[in-house]
């Protein structure tokens, strides 16, 4: 997400080289069996296929509530109505009404306190929604967020859209040297097909020396450590996964919001975390 709100060691086979999942193969469109990783070595450390209806399981997900920032124009909650389990997959819905002073509600969840990573592969198979005024992510936050704010913490940006631009997928990190408030973010952009008419997996892929991020098994974006330290690297340190769909702000709304087809959703068909291991 931009801009953003205020808020086991490192191991040689890190250094593989990025490796294809048998998910990003899967043909899209339904939700498909979870993805296996094709070598050995990568083994599975989280893991939500939403198979039980209901509320998100509280042992893997929070919840961030409230404004948060962006001049955003929803209010997250934690309501059925936002956020959910359904038919095999994890739903954040967007809605407008009225709520809490603001015209739309919807959802972020979070691994904050319950989950945290440092290095591996984080993949997700989601379906997109449609409209302008819609911008959802999948990404990461430093664990230190807390402490130090942000950028400082680090952010990694798996995946955003914005409704004005349908098919453009968007990769980024954020630093206290890199990031959007002074112009010098590091991303990438690729066109795919609709992705509000299929599923399509989303993945990263973090080592030691670098990030490389993927859709559908299309490596699009890599940033590299440049060995000068924390302010273009803090990724040496744990981050946390965040979900969450945004209605408006200052990158979604750039050309309003389209009130005519609410509610909006996305759908997370599963979220997989491998490490090498």
């Amino acid at each position: 997400m931009r801009p953003r709100l205020p808020l086991r060691p490192a191991l040689a086979a890190l250094l593989l080289p990025a490796l294809a999942c048998a998910g990003d193969r899967a043909p899209v469109g339904q939700p498909q069996p979870p993805s296996t990783p094709v070598l050995s070595n990568w083994t599975l450390v989280f893991s939500d296929e939403f198979e039980t209806p209901g509320s998100p399981d509280p042992a893997k997900w929070g919840y961030e509530i409230g404004y948060i920032a962006n001049d955003e124009k929803q209010y997250y909650t934690s309501r059925s109505e936002n956020v959910r389990a359904e038919a095999g997959t994890l739903v954040i819905e967007a809605r407008k009404e009225a709520y809490q002073g603001y015209a739309y509600t919807s959802a972020r969840v979070t691994t904050h306190g319950r989950f945290e990573l440092l290095y591996g592969r984080v993949e997700v198979r989601a379906k997109l929604p449609a409209g302008r005024g819609t911008w959802p992510a999948i990404w990461m936050l430093g664990t230190s967020i807390d402490h130090v704010g942000w950028p400082t913490c680090g952010e990694i940006d798996i995946m955003e859209n914005v409704g004005f631009d349908p098919l453009r997928i968007h990769a980024s990190v954020h630093s206290a040297a890199y990031n959007h408030t002074i112009g010098t973010q590091k991303t990438a952009s690729v066109t795919i097909a609709d992705p509000s008419e299929d599923f399509h997996v989303y993945a990263m892929e973090w080592y030691p020396d670098h990030i490389d991020v993927f859709v559908d098994g299309q490596k699009y974006f890599t940033f590299h450590n440049e060995g000068t330290g924390s302010r273009t690297w803090p990724f040496d340190k744990p981050h946390y996964l965040l979900l969450n769909l945004a209605i408006g702000g200052s990158w979604g709304g750039q050309q309003g919001i389209d009130d005519s087809a609410f509610p909006k959703r996305v759908l997370i068909d599963y979220v997989h975390v491998y490490q090498p291991g």
